[in-house]
């Protein structure tokens, strides 16, 4: 069974930093697609970064390129989103998401990434508050 945990959340002031973290078990992160939405009060669920484990390629929202980025420990079976100069827009519930987890290619992945219908497996979620 997939599970996806979610950790590093918290609430830092403006400029700060945070980094989180998504636990996977049930597959591997090794070949699959991993990204990190995120949604506030009122707003759509927004794609804020995706990577595609086959060929390592990222992907980030442009309100967040330059300041945060998605990686990922193969050996730890983890995904992160590190994430620098935070604003107070950036204050959300982040969500960990995957797909592909049995090996199924994502045709297209690069412009599906941002949509949450593409991805089947989700966490529950950590909360960032940022403060100005």
């Amino acid at each position: 069974q997939v599970q996806l945990v979610e950790s590093g959340g918290g609430s830092v002031q403006a400029g700060g930093s945070l980094r989180l973290s998504c636990a996977a078990s049930g597959y591997t992160v090794r070949a699959n697609y991993m990204a990190w939405f995120r949604q506030s009060p009122g707003k759509e669920r927004e794609g804020v970064a995706a990577i595609d484990s086959r060929d390592s390629n990222t992907y980030h929202a442009d309100s967040v390129k330059g300041r945060f980025a998605i990686s990922r420990d193969i050996a730890k079976n983890t995904v992160f989103l590190q994430m620098n100069t935070l604003k107070p827009e950036d204050t959300a519930m982040y969500y960990c998401a995957a797909a592909g987890t049995g090996g199924q290619l994502l045709v297209g992945f690069n412009g599906r990434w941002r949509i949450p219908a593409t991805f089947p497996y989700w966490g529950q979620g950590t909360q960032v508050t940022v403060s100005s």
